[in-house]
């Protein structure tokens, strides 16, 4: 009993770190789109110059993501870690000094190679350190922060910057990220990833079920017809996720002229709802067994509320709970969906598979504000929503094909 209690206590220390630094991760996603009102009048800014920001800070965090499985699988987690949090503190010093649009490019950059380490490094983490019974606790609290740091960016950018400046709000930015810094250094212990037991572990579960079979290569995983419908998945998924917050309070603004400031905090909302959604979706999943149907019914129903948006005709006072009922949909989708990747991930390759599954979420972010950042410099707010109704109906064949792939190869 004492021994049990005992390793709770270290998965539920281990989570939390976790999930903090995830929830960080995807607060600074988040910092520079409540900012554009602000930086648009400051530098003259168009509508497409501030979209292909967001698009350099997912390019980069692409490649990074892609790049930084493999070095999570060689040098442990902890260390890059450490590194891409530091790495997003600097990005918004960055910001916060930058004189013109490439200091801005700049600190885009920075940010990208900060946030491309995090999902390769929080997956290696929790399916190595966490016991097995927490697993399911672990994934869903790892997702719930990452929604919260969505739902705390604009809240936290927008007050700092009306109650002082834009500037100040991205020094606010750094120093929270240094405290989350700060709080993992003193937590180190808890972080620590033993890379040769991982190979030696995961060596040892080959030759037990293959004996005399010869290890794999370091690409063999990308053969898997799997890996990369989930990267297809998660591309359509964060290109309409990202859009609609980077553009959706422009968006609305012109379409049913709701002030700027009331629409970002819609899109605290949207974030608020996912982390409810993520709850439930878990709850879901492990009852019904079935990812496949809680996609596809989940994305049909937020695909009606985006042409509802896209009318152009419903009332103001309904809009708010249309963007809480979106981010519930796309939360509720949030389990099923990390479930058919832990499905499709071969044993000891997690670093490398969710570099690569995840950089879709990356490069999805990076072309969707930009495409769309094109439609409203020409006057084409609608064609934010309809775009985003497109993209979630791109998903849903992905899903039946990774669910039929998986339970073929299990």
């Amino acid at each position: 009993m004492t021994v049990a209690l005992s390793r709770r206590a270290s998965d539920v220390r281990v989570i939390g770190l976790i999930s903090l630094a995830h929830g960080s991760s995807h607060f600074f996603h988040l910092v520079l789109p409540p900012m554009f009102p602000w930086l648009k009048d400051a530098f003259a800014l168009s509508y497409a110059e501030l979209g292909l920001l967001m698009s350099i800070f997912f390019v980069v965090s692409c490649v990074v993501q892609a790049a930084s499985g493999f070095l999570v699988d060689r040098i442990g987690a902890r260390p890059v870690l450490f590194a891409g949090v530091g790495l997003l503190a600097l990005a918004a010093l960055t910001y916060s000094q930058s004189n013109g649009y490439f200091m801005l490019i700049v600190g885009a950059v920075i940010a990208g190679c900060g946030n491309g380490i995090f999902h390769p490094v929080d997956y290696t983490l929790i399916n190595h350190k966490i016991s097995p019974a927490n697993l399911p606790y672990a994934y869903s609290m790892h997702g719930v922060t990452g929604y919260l740091g969505w739902a705390a960016a604009p809240a936290f950018m927008v007050a700092i910057a009306e109650l002082s400046d834009w500037r100040i709000a991205f020094l606010f930015a750094a120093v929270f990220e240094a405290l989350v810094l700060l709080i993992l250094w003193l937590n180190k212990s808890q972080l620590i990833d033993n890379v040769k037991e991982r190979h030696e572990n995961t060596h040892a579960n080959t030759q037990a079920s293959h004996p005399g079979i010869a290890p794999e290569s370091t690409f063999a995983f990308l053969k898997l017809p799997a890996v990369w419908l989930c990267w297809i998945f998660f591309f359509f998924s964060m290109a309409s996720t990202s859009s609609l917050q980077s553009f959706a309070p422009s968006a609305l603004f012109s379409i049913y002229e709701v002030p700027l400031t009331i629409g970002s905090y819609y899109i605290t909302l949207l974030a608020l709802g996912s982390a409810g959604g993520v709850l439930f979706g878990g709850y879901l999943a492990a009852k019904l067994q079935a990812p496949e149907r809680i996609v596809s019914t989940c994305l049909s129903i937020t695909v009606v509320m985006c042409l509802m948006l896209f009318t152009g005709l419903i009332s103001v006072d309904l809009i708010p709970i249309i963007f809480f009922a979106l981010g519930f949909g796309y939360g509720v989708v949030a389990p099923s969906r990390d479930l058919l990747v832990k499905q499709a991930t071969p044993k000891g390759v997690a670093g490398r598979v969710y570099g690569i599954v995840y950089s879709g979420i990356d490069l999805g972010a990076a072309i969707g504000p930009f495409i769309f950042g094109l439609f409203m410099d020409a006057g084409l707010p609608k064609a934010l929503f309809l775009g985003i109704v497109l993209f979630q109906l791109m998903i849903i064949p992905t899903v039946f094909r990774v669910s039929a792939d998986t339970r073929h190869t299990s």
